[in-house]
C-alpha cells in the first residue's frame, strides 16, 4: 500500500515510521526539511520538502497513486484543505486530518472529512488512566463516546449465553478469544471459563457492565 503523511512533527513522523516498518511506501512532506531528521536513521520512505496543500508537492509525494493520506500539520486550517484536495481533486480512497479544535471536527465529518481530534481523546483516555476500572480499554471511538474493553470472563458466568452480557444499546460482546482463536459470537454461543471477551461499551455504561459481570 502507499501512504502519504503531510507534516512530520511528532505524530506524523510517528506514523511514517509505524507505516513503514509494516512494509507499506510512504512519502512524507513537511515544510522544513530539518523537520526530517525526526524520522530517524532507518527510514526508507521519501522526504519531499514543500507545502502540503501545494498540487505540485502532492504529486511529487504520489498523490495520483496512493492509498491513503494522513494531514497532520500544526494548522487546522491546512489540514482541511489537504484533505478536501485529497478526496474531491485526487479522490484518495482513504483520507484523514487531524484537527485540534472539536467543533471544527465535527463539522468536518458531516462533510465527509475523517478526523482525529487529539484533545477529547486525550480527555476520555487520561480519564480512564485515572479512574480504577477492572477493564483493559483497547480501543476508543467517536472521542470516547465507545469504548472496546477485554475481560476475562468470571467463573460464575461459564456456560451462559452471550446474550447475558448484553444490554442493546449500551454493552455488546464483539469477539470472543478462546485458546488462542478469536471468533465472533452469536447471541446464542455460551460462554467458557478462560474465555476472553472484546466488549463495545457505550459511555456511562462501565458500571452496567461490572453489574453484568458480578463484579460490583
Amino acid at each position: 500500500m502507499r501512504y502519504i503523511v503531510i507534516g512530520c512533527g511528532r505524530m506524523g513522523a510517528g506514523l511514517a515510521r509505524v507505516l513503514n516498518l509494516k512494509g507499506h511506501e510512504v512519502a512524507i512532506v513537511d515544510s522544513d526539511p530539518a523537520a526530517f531528521e525526526a524520522l530517524g536513521p532507518w527510514f526508507r520512505g521519501k522526504k519531499v520538502t514543500g507545502v502540503g496543500f501545494d498540487r505540485d508537492v502532492l504529486i511529487e509525494a504520489g498523490i495520483e497513486r496512493c492509498d491513503g493520506l494522513a494531514a497532520v500539520t500544526t494548522s487546522d486550517e491546512a489540514n482541511v484543505v489537504i484533505g478536501r484536495i485529497a478526496t474531491q481533486v485526487f479522490r484518495v480512497p482513504r483520507v484523514a486530518a487531524r484537527l485540534y479544535d472539536p467543533r471544527k471536527a465535527e463539522i468536518y465529518q458531516r462533510l465527509g472529512l475523517q478526523t482525529v481530534a487529539p484533545i477529547p481523546w486525550g480527555v476520555h483516555r487520561l480519564a480512564e488512566l485515572l479512574s480504577f476500572s477492572p477493564f483493559e480499554s483497547v480501543l476508543s471511538l467517536g472521542g470516547g463516546g465507545v469504548e472496546i474493553v477485554e475481560v476475562e470472563i468470571p467463573p460464575q458466568l461459564a456456560g451462559h449465553a452471550v446474550r447475558e452480557l448484553t444490554a442493546s444499546t449500551e454493552i455488546r460482546v464483539v469477539a470472543i478469544t478462546r485458546a488462542a482463536r478469536t471468533f465472533l459470537p452469536t447471541l446464542s454461543a455460551v460462554f467458557q471459563e478462560g474465555d476472553i471477551a472484546h466488549i463495545a461499551v457505550a459511555e456511562g455504561s462501565a458500571d452496567r457492565l461490572q453489574q453484568l459481570l458480578g463484579l460490583s
